[in-house]
């Protein structure tokens, strides 16, 4: 079987630029989200919002997609985007020896108020922290050595830079070349949610460039977006700590 790079996200962390930017590369057999589109649209959805006639799809299961996989890395090479909270009650030793393994954080207070933006009744268990933290920490136990996180506003302010660390970390070979592409493509073609309606902005970008950091104040945000961010935090900071860092790699 061919390398399976999984990258650990968790809602709204610029994830699907960095799966964008990856797709440019023509090296990998990209993969949107496998494990959520089962989640929220299988055959047995288990999100928690779930009512009686939203979308499922008959044949769709978790088990499946991972069969998927597994046939499409008996190809090649595959990077799949996804995140933990998906599939946590399939955490096992046997399972995660499958794959490379890095994470994705961003600041809670930018992916909450985002979520709440985008969808005011989220539910507290698709925000995913406590289960990309568990996954970290499980992962950090079983091979004696800590995974690679990239932190968002470290990729996004030195875009070359992080990559070129995060492909160094997970043996892959930097293609600078990938971090630019031409606008109008159509990211929504390889999303299975809304039809990709978020995706508008990325398919009129033209490449993961240099952005300055940005801070977000919860001071007049919403009781409910300040309490779920106060649960969110100490996960995130837990990883952060882990971050690569240019000029070091991750304790």
């Amino acid at each position: 079987m061919h390398k399976i790079v999984a990258l650990w996200a968790i809602p709204r962390s610029t994830s699907t630029a960095f799966e964008w930017m990856m797709r440019q590369r023509g090296d990998l057999d990209c993969l949107h989200e496998p494990f959520g589109e089962a989640w929220y649209q299988g055959e047995n959805p288990l999100w928690p919002r779930f009512k009686e006639g939203d979308k499922t799809t008959p044949g769709l299961t978790l088990e499946s997609v991972w069969e998927d996989i597994q046939r499409r890395a008996n190809i090649g090479p595959v990077f799949i985007k996804d995140f933990p909270h998906y599939i946590n009650h399939l955490w096992n030793p046997e399972f995660l020896s499958h794959f490379t393994h890095a994470f994705l954080i961003r600041d809670p207070a930018k992916t909450i108020t985002s979520m709440h933006h985008k969808w005011p009744d989220f539910d507290e268990l698709e925000v995913g922290f406590p289960e990309q933290r568990a996954l970290f920490d499980l992962l950090t136990a079983l091979n004696g050595t800590t995974p690679p996180v990239i932190d968002s506003d470290d990729l996004l302010e030195a875009p070359a830079d992080m990559t070129r660390a995060f492909c160094s970390a997970v043996d892959l070979p930097f293609i600078e070349a990938a971090l630019s592409w031409e606008a109008g493509g159509d990211p929504s073609a390889h999303s299975w949610w809304d039809g990709g309606s978020f995706h508008s902005n990325l398919a009129k970008s033209t490449g993961l460039t240099p952005q300055k950091r940005k801070y977000i104040d919860l001071e007049n945000a919403p009781e409910r977006v300040r309490q779920v961010h106060r649960r969110m935090k100490p996960h995130y900071d837990h990883l952060y700590r882990h971050r690569v860092q240019l000029g070091r790699m991750p304790d």
